[in-house]
């Protein structure tokens, strides 16, 4: 064998199966809709004088919370009323004041938020009966990290290992979460993990990871109602709001969308088939 075709065959060589599934935290493993922390966003910006949209405060989800608010401040039209009310454009200290106000507007409100969504333990439980270890990674703050993985905990969800954007040069969409959960439980190469989130950025997390992404769509940001709320609506609104939040996710990248937790172990048996389909 040539160094060139020794070089392809060594690089692209594992084919076992997955070893960790990286879990995000709020919207997929808890939080059904993501409320806790888009209504932190909004209720942050209105305290300055501008109002914003739960749906504008659902776009830059996923993200690391201080380049959350500056990217929020940075669309055309939460500028021009920043502009308006505060006379000038907003500066970095403004996004580090509302960082500020935003620590314990989400504390107060978090532990509430922190239910583990229907379906999460179990199917955690069979992962690991699959042989997984199991990480959790978040945009969230260390302390707020904290409250959630304390709240799960009690609810029977422990990860192996949790990681915080906090806690690493830089959040979503950088994999440097992805890759700190690699190197702490010992598992590689990329094509052995799994990510599992629910916004756009935790899939762009997964892509430059290098690993399986997996997409939630129905009790996630790209939804955005709690449990009770999705309930409520007639079936045939149920499924577009679905199929919305399905194609948002998958024109992203992610390798396999679904509709949430309780699906993902069919879905990775599903990723170990292939695997062993190209041995």
């Amino acid at each position: 064998m040539d160094f060139a075709a020794h070089y392809q065959h060594d690089h692209h060589s594992y084919r076992g199966p997955i070893k960790l599934v990286v879990f995000d935290w709020a919207g997929t493993t808890v939080d059904y809709g993501c409320m806790a922390p888009a209504a932190v966003f909004v209720e942050g910006f209105r305290r300055q004088g501008v109002t914003i949209s739960m749906e504008e405060a659902r776009g830059p989800m996923g993200m690391e919370k201080r380049a959350h608010i500056e990217i929020l401040g940075a669309i055309p039209r939460i500028a021009k009323a920043w502009q308006q009310r505060h006379g000038k454009p907003m500066s970095r200290a403004d996004v580090g004041v509302m960082y500020n106000d935003f620590v314990p507007l989400l504390l107060a409100v978090l532990d509430q938020h922190s239910t583990l969504i229907p379906g999460v333990k179990q199917a955690v439980s069979e992962l690991q009966a699959m042989g997984m270890k199991i990480a959790a990674s978040t945009g969230y703050f260390v302390k707020a990290m904290e409250v959630v993985r304390q709240a799960a905990a009690r609810q029977g969800y422990t990860p192996e290992f949790t990681i915080s954007a906090n806690q690493v040069p830089a959040g979503r969409p950088a994999p440097w979460m992805i890759y700190r959960a690699m190197e702490q439980l010992g598992v590689y190469p990329p094509q052995a993990v799994v990510a599992v989130g629910d916004t756009v950025p935790d899939v762009e997390a997964g892509l430059n990871a290098g690993v399986w992404t997996v997409a939630v769509a129905q009790t996630g940001n790209q939804v955005g109602l709690s449990e009770a709320e999705f309930a409520s609506l007639p079936a045939d609104e149920q499924e577009a709001k679905r199929q919305k939040a399905r194609a948002t996710l998958a024109v992203a990248g992610a390798h396999y969308v679904i509709d949430s937790v309780w699906e993902l172990p069919a879905t990775i048996k599903a990723i170990n088939a292939r695997m062993e389909q190209v041995r």
